[in-house]
């Protein structure tokens, strides 16, 4: 454990109080000034936490080597994924030994008939190879580097590719000559994720982002011309939505997609013509959600719509793709307790994602008779979901699975026999053997007598996860409807290794459990988010799992509110906690309608800036303004990064600075050169979990 007698002095934080008044109510913030990223002294106060940070944890050096060492020797640094065909070619990335970042390749198939990937050796030639795009290359002589958008023309002639290397999620698109390697003159920057080719490759389409950090445009770009004569081809100007645009899979529309938390609305345009008009496939209507995916069935264009008018764990309905809008053939009508998550369209069949009894499941929708044949998969706990499947008319559908105990595996699915070909799956090194690890799902109650799904992995050989108590780390997250899955980490056995047991408590605001879950855990029923896992934790206490002085509860993002909600309602529960990007200084956030995504956030939290209720709501749980006076709260290590645009860096900052005022012992560790994901390039990566991990084994008296 620490010595605090020795540690060093933390960071004074000067305070400097700017009174924030709504609906009658007057706030004094001391820590506001902790906004302005510009002011050097900002810069100074940050670079002094990290030095405290750095000092503080300077006893676990060799811990954070150590773990370090384990998650690289347990990692085939030199590998390669399993090849996905696209056109005439078999494209797969490859990862090289000493290598922050992937490299892209691909390959020559062999013939029309060749559905079989090839099987790829690291040390191995492979004929015809042709590398795409070197990350390492383009990152040199940067701290940071992204890729957010990728793509190869239908001719196989063009690459395209989004680049970001201030972790602020703005990207430059550039174009390559695969022929000659050399960059065309066309460089469009300040675009968003996801740009893409046209299907006759003359055209680039991308979206841009509003002040506010909003994607709310989407463009086209012919390629040689100057972007200043860039089409627009929609605009958004309601600020509660956000936009994408994509082709569909047939490559006969764009798909323009238009969205808040609560209401979606789609746009198509003709790909043979893209200038012209979108026809809107439904008009929005406030609440109702839908996502609308083209098939041919019969010889007829069709949209497949998943909607939930009137139902509320979704419908699936087919319609006619020229008049969208008229009659309705219900294909998977609404059943409760199968929350029906998206259909995957190909040209002689669907495949349809849905959730049901918390685990996420897939099955075969047969466009002639509307039944589904889902893939069934033995392990009591699992993730799965299709993977890289670009191709109209393939015989196979490539899945992607794994557990907690099952490292990654990517399955192709033989449509015609149903049989399940292993391509692949994540080489585990020094020995891995699945065997000695066991996973289990178990259920807390809540304070209103809800059933929550608490999911649990730990190492045999320590005993039965509850049969006495051991350290334990719990997850969580519970917004956005986002469902944590049971899924395999690499760094995660340097835990379970050392005898922690590793839990994820399936929150509602989730959406582990269907569209209830989540409505449950949203706008004014949020602090069921925040009591689903105090009760979970104290389940865990009072089945034998753990104890409070062993306990250290993780979560980011939204999942950082989270962690600081419980922090405030139960800080005798944890021994540690650990809080990755945040969020916890959300109502100032939300009242801001100029900081980036807030007012699409007000579906989520809802409207404190306008809405009395609301506004008191909030304040009860956000962390920052709730740090309590006369509490011993849990050690906490918060981590964030300067540039984040989705949770600014200052909401950690001031959470921190208002903990020590109380006694806490809390720390801050601020990347001065990243964003929300944290560092970039593998290496990086591993060292900033080893950082956490070690803090971790720490709090909970584990650093051997």
């Amino acid at each position: 454990m620490t010595d605090t007698a020795a540690s060093p002095l933390a960071p004074q934080t000067e305070r400097k109080p700017i009174a924030r008044t709504h609906h009658g109510d007057t706030f004094e913030d001391p820590y506001e000034w902790l906004r302005a990223k510009d002011d050097p002294a900002v810069i100074a106060h940050l670079e002094a936490e990290n030095a405290f940070t750095q000092a503080r944890t300077a006893h676990l050096s060799g811990l954070r080597e150590q773990i370090f060492t384990e998650i690289k020797g347990r990692t085939l640094e030199t590998d390669l994924s399993v090849p996905t065909r696209q056109g005439q070619w078999w494209y797969y990335g490859r990862t090289v030994e000493g290598s922050q970042y992937g490299i892209q390749c691909r390959a020559p198939i062999a013939s029309p008939d060749d559905w079989t990937p090839p099987e790829l050796a690291p040390d191995a030639e492979v004929p015809g190879e042709q590398i795409l795009l070197d990350a390492n290359v383009e990152a040199d002589g940067h701290d940071f580097f992204s890729l957010g958008s990728f793509d190869v023309s239908e001719d196989g002639t063009r690459l395209l590719y989004g680049v970001d290397v201030a972790g602020d999620e703005r990207y430059t698109v550039r174009v390559r000559d695969l022929a000659t390697g050399e960059n065309l003159p066309d460089e469009i920057p300040g675009t968003f994720a996801g740009a893409g080719f046209s299907p006759d490759g003359r055209f680039v389409v991308y979206t841009t982002v509003d002040e506010a950090w909003r994607p709310d445009t989407v463009w086209l770009h012919e390629l040689g011309t100057p972007v200043a004569d860039d089409v627009k081809l929609f605009t958004e100007p309601d600020e509660r939505y956000w936009v994408g645009a994509g082709f569909t899979r047939s490559r006969r529309y764009l798909m323009i997609e238009v969205g808040s938390s609560i209401t979606s609305e789609e746009w198509l345009v003709d790909a043979d013509d893209l200038r012209s008009e979108p026809r809107v496939v439904w008009p929005r209507r406030e609440g109702v959600e839908y996502s609308a995916s083209h098939a041919v069935v019969d010889g007829h264009d069709v949209l497949f719509v998943l909607h939930n008018d009137g139902a509320l764990d979704f419908e699936l309905v087919r319609v006619d793709a020229s008049d969208p809008q008229g009659e309705r053939s219900v294909v998977l009508p609404h059943e409760p307790g199968r929350r029906l998550l998206d259909l995957d369209t190909f040209r002689d069949w669907g495949v349809a994602a849905y959730r049901r009894e918390g685990l996420a499941r897939v099955a075969l929708l047969d466009y002639a008779d509307g039944t589904l044949r889902e893939v069934g998969f033995d392990e009591p706990l699992y993730s799965v979901g299709t993977a890289g499947n670009p191709e109209w008319a393939p015989p196979l559908v490539r899945l992607g699975y794994g557990s907690f105990v099952t490292p990654g595996t990517i399955f192709d699915y033989d449509v015609a026999t149903g049989e399940l070909l292993l391509r692949k799956r994540q080489p585990v090194l020094g020995g891995y053997d699945p065997a000695d690890y066991a996973q289990e799902r178990v259920w807390a109650t809540a304070q209103d007598g809800t059933r929550v799904p608490v999911s649990v992995v730990w190492k045999r050989s320590f005993g039965d996860a509850g049969a006495a108590p051991r350290a334990l780390h719990l997850y969580g997250y519970g917004s956005y409807e986002h469902s944590i899955e049971p899924g395999f980490s690499v760094a995660r056995l340097s835990e379970l290794d050392r005898g922690v047991v590793f839990a994820v408590a399936h929150v509602r605001g989730g959406g582990e459990m269907g569209r209830q879950w989540y409505e449950d855990g949203k706008l004014l029923a949020k602090r069921h988010t925040f009591t689903d896992f105090v009760d979970c934790a104290r389940h865990l206490v009072e089945a034998g799992y753990t104890t409070p002085d062993r306990m250290v509860a993780e979560g980011g993002s939204a999942g950082g509110l989270l962690m600081g909600a419980v922090a405030n309602l139960a800080p005798e529960l944890f021994a540690g906690i650990l809080a990755d990007v945040p969020f916890v200084d959300a109502l100032t956030t939300i009242l801001d309608p100029s900081l980036p995504l807030t007012v699409i956030e007000w579906d989520e939290w809802g409207d404190p800036l306008h809405d009395p209720d609301v506004y008191a709501y909030m304040k009860s749980y956000t962390p920052y303004e709730n740090v309590r006076e006369g509490v011993r709260y849990p050690r906490i290590l918060a981590v964030t990064s300067l540039n984040d645009t989705r949770v600014l860096y200052v909401e950690p900052a001031k959470w921190v600075a208002r903990l020590r005022e109380v006694g806490a012992d809390a720390m801050l560790k601020c990347e001065m050169v990243a964003g929300h994901g944290g560092v970039s390039g593998r290496y990086n990566a591993w060292k900033e979990r080893a950082f956490e991990l070690a803090w971790l084994l720490d709090v909970v008296g584990l650093p051997a």
